[in-house]
């Protein structure tokens, strides 16, 4: 069984562990749009604006970047847009959260998970503010930054509005009905990461359910892949390949337990044991009923007996195909410094 106290007391500077050798990596993602600051028509180079702005985050903030952790694309029809447009687009990723145990936390809060969170927020807003609106010179060409919290890494914002929905009506949702959301969207998964080993590289049912179901009981689950991204970063979708990642869709039987996931979820990345890739996903909370939804739910099921079907055939198949399904081993340490 979870550790339930261990969700409630979650810090944003924690690793989660999941099933299946995954684990999901605490990290502050800030999107960042770069436009012009004079007249100049030269060129943007994308490079020499990484070194500046990681030579910043470590002088001012005391932040270490690293390069491939930093992305900026210039947008590719540059000729077409006006002087006031953005030139470029990207994000970065701040990984090294571990400074902030000691210097977030006090003697007296030391336990205290509602105090460190409200610094947490305050340092993360700190540099936001610092950034947004900066301009930066690149020999001699300025530029301005715009600079954002993405919303999926955002808990508090995505609380605050689906409390203002609930109170105030919208979105299905009568006002002062009282209806808490249950159900989680996530989107730009790796596709193999929730797959059966040796079975196939598209994403299981099985699998998803084994995994998210530590956050609590699931009413409803729903995988398919993703083919609506490539937009995150400048633009640029001519590099993406259809089928590597997925979208899966998780709806808990409980309010508390859908808190949590979103909680646990949001600001982190996902990384597989064994290797160095780290994914990006976006999450949120359905705000559009996606399992009342008549030809969903008629996906869901279908999918959902398939996968019924293809669990009892190896339950009953001989042990020389055994190998066809690891054994999930439910007392794992699930969380770690």
């Amino acid at each position: 069984m979870i550790n339930r106290r261990a969700l409630d007391a979650l810090r944003s500077t924690e690793t989660v562990e999941l099933e299946s050798g995954l684990s999901l990596v605490p990290r502050v993602k800030l999107i960042i749009t770069v436009s012009r600051a004079d007249n100049s028509v030269s060129p943007l180079d994308e490079w020499k604006l990484k070194r500046s702005l990681i030579d910043y985050l470590k002088n001012t903030h005391s932040v270490s970047v690293q390069e491939e952790d930093l992305q900026v694309r210039r947008f590719k029809d540059l000729n077409k847009r006006k002087r006031d447009e953005p030139v470029a687009r990207g994000s970065f990723c701040i990984r090294d959260l571990g400074f902030l145990a000691k210097l977030l936390s006090s003697k007296t809060e030391k336990d205290d998970v509602k105090a460190f969170e409200k610094k947490f927020r305050e340092w993360r807003r700190g540099i936001v503010e610092g950034m947004d609106g900066m301009d930066v010179n690149i020999e001699g060409t300025k530029f301005k930054l715009s600079v954002v919290l993405p919303a999926s890494d955002d808990f508090e914002a995505m609380k605050k509005e689906w409390e203002e929905i609930a109170a105030f009506g919208g979105r299905g949702y009568q006002k002062d009905s009282g209806i808490q959301p249950d159900t989680i969207v996530l989107k730009g998964l790796p596709s193999r990461w929730f797959a059966e080993t040796r079975v196939s590289p598209k994403p299981s049912v099985l699998v998803s359910h084994t995994i998210f179901s530590m956050f609590g009981e699931i009413r409803n689950l729903d995988v398919a892949e993703d083919n609506n991204i490539g937009k995150d970063v400048g633009g640029d979708e001519g590099n993406f390949i259809s089928g590597l990642q997925c979208k899966i869709v998780v709806r808990f039987e409980k309010h508390k337990d859908f808190c949590n996931a979103l909680n646990a979820l949001s600001g982190r990345s996902l990384q597989k044991l064994g290797s160095r890739l780290l994914a990006d996903y976006d999450v949120t909370w359905d705000k559009d009923g996606y399992f009342r939804n008549a030809r969903n739910q008629t996906g869901v099921r279908d999918r959902l007996a398939l996968a019924n079907e293809s669990w009892s055939e190896r339950v009953e198949a001989p042990r020389s195909r055994s190998y066809n399904y690891s054994h999930v081993d439910g007392q794992r340490k699930r969380f770690k410094e």
